[in-house]
């Protein structure tokens, strides 16, 4: 079955849009026999119908070739950073990246003492108000972020804020994003970006925060952020992404210098 819809998709190796029955002759086929072929294909984006009557083949195969492999390395080099931060600070840590108005969880730390909140290996999460979803909206080029904002906004419209061009400006001078959660009461989350070589996040590294009370020695939130933006950056180091000789990412250094000014001036 795949090789017959690798066939059929291959149908449409050049620059032409083709009917049903152009794609049928060219493989030595009836209608009837690519009709389903061609209507699954369609639903999984593969293909698109340009008219009432003519289809034509999608960059979804292209934009695949190129994500699988920088994944496998991704999830390659992020496993044992995400151990040592999950057991330095006991709590769990996730992975997760963009994928058409949703996040998906690539991969996922237990907490060690096995008390705590975790989200689950590849479950969907929404983008516009949680904190992992914001910095993978903020640390992109102004086109893309648009885009990803209209297409979170097609999957979840009620959660629709003004307010989010400046909401993510304020995450891309400060370099992460770090908020209490709007879905599970006093969790309180935080996330860096895992930054390609154009400082573009390519993944949210994250932190559900859970207070113990029954722990003395509780890590606190800020200890919490030392230590997950410290995992972020040498992740992104690891991929080859935009990470400065002094150890902060471009948009942490950044703001540190723009605090730096601010304060001369007002002294």
């Amino acid at each position: 079955m795949l090789t017959k819809t690798l066939s059929r998709a291959s149908a449409h190796g050049n620059p032409t849009s083709l009917s049903q029955k152009d794609m049928a002759q060219r493989l030595g086929r009836s209608v009837g026999e690519i009709y389903r072929m061609v209507a699954c294909l369609v639903s999984r984006n593969y293909v698109t119908l340009v008219d009432e009557n003519t289809y034509s083949i999608t960059t979804k195969l292209f934009e695949l070739s190129h994500i699988n492999p920088p994944t496998h390395r991704l999830l390659f080099e992020a496993t044992p950073i995400m151990q040592r931060l999950a057991g330095q600070l006991d709590q769990s840590c996730h992975l997760t990246v963009y994928g058409q108005g949703k996040q998906v969880v690539l991969c996922k730390v237990d907490t060690p003492s096995g008390m705590g909140f975790a989200v689950r290996a590849g479950a969907e999460l929404d983008v516009l108000i949680s904190a992992s979803g914001r910095v993978l909206l903020a640390f992109q080029d102004e086109e893309t972020r648009k885009l990803r904002i209209e297409e979170s906004l097609q999957r979840r419209p009620e959660q629709a804020d003004v307010q989010i061009d400046s909401v993510l400006a304020s995450i891309r001078a400060t370099g992460y994003e770090s908020i209490p959660s709007v879905q599970v009461r006093g969790l309180y989350a935080v996330s860096f970006p895992i930054l390609d070589a154009q400082g573009r996040a390519i993944a949210a590294l994250t932190v559900p925060y859970a207070e113990r009370i029954d722990q003395i020695q509780r890590k606190s939130i800020p200890e919490v952020t030392e230590a997950l933006g410290l995992a972020a950056r040498t992740l992104s180091k690891r991929i080859g992404g935009m990470v400065s000789a002094d150890g902060l990412n471009v948009s942490e250094r950044e703001g540190l210098q723009r605090r730096a000014a601010q304060e001369g001036r007002s002294a």
